[in-house]
C-alpha cells in the first residue's frame, strides 16, 4: 500500500498495542506465540510511520502492571525486548532512527537496563523517526515520581512552590524533551487508556479499532492517519469551520 496523500500528518502517535494474548487464543496457540507475532506488527508500524513522516511513534511496551502477570509471560516478554533490541537495533539506527525509553528504570533487573541504555546512546543522534518505547511504564507513576522530583527541590529552597505550573511538571515527566501525543490508537475493542500517557493527552485525539495488534499493519496504521486528518482539533476554541446550524 502505497504512502497515503494527507494535508496533515500527526506529529506524535502513540499506540497502545493490545490484544496479543486473546489474537493466540483465539487461534488455539500459546500466548507467546501472540506476543512473538506482535513483534512483527511493531516492525511493520515502525517502518510505516518514518515513510509517513510521524517524527515520534510512541509504544506501551510494558506497563508497571504488568509485572503482576504469569512469571513464564513476563520472562518471554522480557526475552522478546532483548531480542528486539539486539537484532534490530543495527537497522534502526542504519535508517536514522532516534531510540528513546520512557518508565521507571530503577526497578530493571539483569541486562535489560543496559540494552536500554545502549539503545539509547547509539543512536542518540540521530534525526529520522523517534521511537520511543513506554517500557515499566505507568502513567500515575510517572506523575508521582515528577512530584517528587519538585518536592525535593522546594525542601531544598530551590524553588518556590508557588511557582510551580503545568510547564514545570511538563518538564518532570519522563516525555520533557517529546511532544504531546496528537493521535493515540489502541487495537482489540477496548476503550480506554490503562495508565498510558495520562499527562501527555489532554488534548489528543482518540481511536480505537477492534483489531488485535498481532493484525496491525501498514494499511491499518495509514487509515489511521486519514481519519486523524478528518478530525477537527480545537484545542477549547470555537471550530474555524463552523456547522450551519440548522432551524
Amino acid at each position: 500500500m502505497a504512502t497515503p496523500e494527507l494535508a496533515i500528518i500527526p506529529r506524535h502517535v502513540a499506540i497502545i498495542m493490545d490484544g496479543n494474548g486473546r489474537w493466540a487464543n483465539k487461534r488455539g496457540l500459546p500466548r507467546t506465540v501472540g506476543h512473538s507475532k506482535g513483534m512483527e506488527a511493531v516492525r511493520e508500524t515502525v517502518k510505516a510511520a518514518g515513510e509517513a513522516g510521524v517524527e515520534y511513534l510512541t509504544l506501551f511496551a510494558f506497563s508497571s502492571e504488568n509485572w503482576s502477570r504469569p512469571e513464564a509471560e513476563v520472562n518471554d516478554l522480557m526475552g522478546l525486548l532483548r531480542r528486539f533490541i539486539r537484532r534490530d537495533l543495527a537497522e534502526l539506527h542504519h535508517s536514522n532512527v532516534r531510540i528513546r525509553i520512557i518508565g521507571d528504570r530503577v526497578k530493571l533487573r539483569g541486562d535489560l537496563l543496559p540494552l536500554l541504555l545502549e539503545a539509547e546512546e547509539t543512536t542518540r543522534n540521530n534525526t529520522a523517526l523517534t521511537l520511543v518505547i513506554a517500557f515499566n511504564y505507568g502513567s500515575r507513576d510517572e506523575i508521582v515520581r515528577a512530584t517528587v522530583s519538585l518536592a525535593k527541590d522546594v525542601r531544598a529552597g530551590l524553588l518556590d512552590p508557588e511557582a510551580i505550573d503545568a510547564a514545570m511538571i511538563c518538564g518532570r515527566l519522563d516525555t520533557a524533551d517529546i511532544p504531546d501525543p496528537d493521535l493515540i490508537i489502541r487495537t482489540s475493542g477496548e476503550e480506554r487508556l490503562s495508565n498510558f500517557l495520562l499527562w501527555q493527552a489532554a488534548y489528543s485525539e482518540f481511536l480505537f479499532i477492534p483489531e488485535y495488534w498481532p493484525d496491525f499493519d501498514k494499511q491499518l496504521f495509514f487509515q489511521a492517519l486519514k481519519v486523524y486528518a478528518s478530525r477537527d482539533r480545537r484545542f477549547g476554541a470555537v471550530s474555524a469551520t463552523p456547522t450551519a446550524v440548522v432551524g
